[in-house]
């Protein structure tokens, strides 16, 4: 069982996170949106297959980055009724319309409108955030993967990636590290496969989520710039 890091069990839950309704043709998902002063960019997490915006891991993640100035969407990309049929879940095709209808749905909030935008996908939510950041092109400025399945976003998706991506597997994942080499090979864009020692898919192993939550700032510090009047710029983290 998943422990939570005792640095932030304490935040875990997301107290202060504003619930937000994304409309869809059926009714609507559900997200947590928060939002710290200054943000630096926003981070929408794509969670996998029977997860959701309340995953331990995700929300651990969340913190860490919100912590660096990053603001986080935490979405369920489906709704009670399509998360309870299992072939909904790895639907990737209306994964990923969600994962776009959320971000249009940002890019019109009043207080996210002018953030560039990031994603972080696990698991079938890895291959939804890769067709959207395809789709949206020059829209979505850093996409980072957790255990994902970035090969079921297919290779031309793969290959139309343009912004810089980060793939995050653990070391004793052996299946998913080959299925995440061979996504690897078909993305184009500025790219990184980080291995993480120890850690199995679910990175329940000591200090393994952390360095995903290390990493993952890293990247987004690196390549999410806000986008605001010159002189209103803070520091970036890890730059």
């Amino acid at each position: 069982m998943f422990n939570v890091p005792q640095s932030v069990a304490a935040g875990v839950f997301l107290h202060d996170a504003q619930i937000v309704r994304i409309p869809i043709a059926n009714g609507h998902v559900e997200g947590m949106l928060e939002l710290p002063a200054p943000a630096h960019g926003l981070v929408l997490f794509a969670h996998g297959s029977g997860s959701s915006r309340h995953s331990p891991r995700n929300n651990y993640v969340s913190r860490v980055l919100r912590d660096s100035g990053f603001g986080t969407l935490l979405m369920d990309l489906l709704t009670p009724a399509e998360d309870a049929d299992y072939a909904t879940r790895f639907d990737i095709a209306l994964l990923t319309q969600r994962v776009l209808t959320t971000t249009h749905w940002l890019q019109t909030h009043p207080s996210c409108s002018k953030l560039p935008v990031g994603y972080f996908g696990a698991s079938t939510g890895a291959a939804a955030a890769l067709q959207a950041a395809a789709r949206l092109g020059s829209a979505i400025s850093a996409v980072v993967s957790r255990g994902g399945r970035p090969d079921l976003a297919g290779e031309d998706a793969l290959g139309d990636v343009k912004c810089p991506t980060l793939l995050l597997v653990g070391g004793l994942d052996e299946t998913v590290i080959g299925l995440n080499r061979a996504a690897y090979a078909h993305l184009h864009c500025e790219k990184e496969l980080s291995i993480i020692t120890g850690a199995s898919h679910l990175f329940e192993e000591p200090g393994t989520l952390e360095e995903v939550a290390h990493q993952a700032t890293l990247w987004f510090g690196r390549h999410l710039r806000r986008t605001s009047a010159p002189g209103t710029n803070a520091p970036l983290p890890g730059t």
